[in-house]
């Protein structure tokens, strides 16, 4: 690689200083504060953060993994590691930096004599696709819906980790009207989740907001695998992403009739 870059991990001792990759122009802003209070005893659990550097530029790809016992998705996988996000931006694309970040999860796998790495992919935003994955010799063992995929890179024939199967039970236990289901592990949940609070008042939609704060909340509750953020409207998940106004509307209705 032509590039010259160091990655180097993020631990309570650098976090003030080396930020989290994600809203660092906004380290005032509620979201990223929200996420700084969360990593505290995120770090205790083993959490792990990595970061590609550019010499002479920036920071361009990270990623976020952390022990099944402990991970914000809804996925049965105690003994391996499960990585929450990867993402490389701009010029940083094209580079093998995504590749470079997730053998560096397994490889620390290896170290901690876990069973392998899990991620969870989605056809849509705000998750990595699976495609990088099944590149690194990730298999796909599991599906939900609308769009996500279980994929595992396994050491040994431990249990195959596993998404839940009960997805329409969890969301019809949010009951009518508009439920946001929120944790602080994204930085720009805050964000989306006050978008939504203003069109639910603008179209005087009933609206609650449900703070996870526990892994094993989301494991137990979550109405998706993505268990850090999602929308539910009359007890169906309209979605787990931000959506533009037009198209946030549309799906509103289209549950109304």
């Amino acid at each position: 690689m032509e590039n010259r870059f160091d990655i180097f991990e993020v631990n309570p001792s650098n976090v003030d200083q080396c930020g989290f990759f994600c809203y660092m122009s906004k380290p005032k802003s509620p979201g990223y504060r929200q996420k700084r209070e969360w990593l505290e005893k995120r770090f205790a659990e083993g959490l792990k953060i990595k970061i590609v550097h550019e010499h002479g530029g920036r920071d361009t790809a990270f990623i976020e993994y952390i022990p099944g016992e402990y991970a914000w998705r809804a996925v049965h996988a105690p003994g391996y590691l499960v990585i929450h996000c990867l993402w490389v931006v701009g010029k940083g694309k094209g580079k093998g930096y995504g590749s470079l970040l997730v053998q560096s999860c397994i490889e620390d796998a290896r170290q901690q004599g876990k069973h392998g790495v899990v991620m969870v992919s989605s056809d849509g935003t705000w998750l990595a696709g699976k495609k990088i994955f099944l590149k690194n010799e990730f298999v796909q063992t599991d599906q939900a819906p609308p769009a996500f995929q279980l994929l595992v890179h396994r050491f040994d024939d431990a249990p195959t980790p596993t998404f839940p199967q009960d997805w329409q039970n969890r969301q019809s236990g949010f009951g009518d009207g508009l439920t946001i289901i929120r944790t602080a592990q994204c930085p720009y949940i805050e964000n989306t989740s006050n978008g939504f609070l203003g069109l639910a008042t603008e179209l005087d939609i009933p609206v609650k907001v449900v703070e996870f704060t526990s892994a094993a909340e989301v494991r137990e509750y979550s109405p998706s695998p993505y268990g850090v953020f999602n929308v539910v409207f009359q007890q169906q998940l309209l979605t787990y992403t931000w959506l533009d106004r037009e198209t946030l509307i549309k799906r509103i209705y289209a549950l109304k009739r």
